[in-house]
């Protein structure tokens, strides 16, 4: 395995985890808005993570517990 495709398999799997435990990847946000909505302003990290936890705890039912 060459060293660009350990460095991109550690980043699929670290965005993977973050996923999972339900952590926002701004990163993959800001690249979903350069790509599909250009021309519109990303929100600021602290906005992205704030709006991200309100999605996460406003629907209880959503989730196991």
């Amino acid at each position: 395995m060459t060293l660009h495709a350990l460095r991109d398999a550690v980043r699929r799997a670290a965005a993977i985890a973050r996923r999972v435990i339900g952590v926002p990847d701004y990163d993959a946000y800001l690249a979903h808005v350069r790509e599909a909505h250009p021309g519109s302003e990303p929100m600021s990290r602290e906005a992205f993570e704030h709006a991200r936890l309100h999605d996460r705890y406003s629907r209880p039912g959503q989730r196991c517990c």
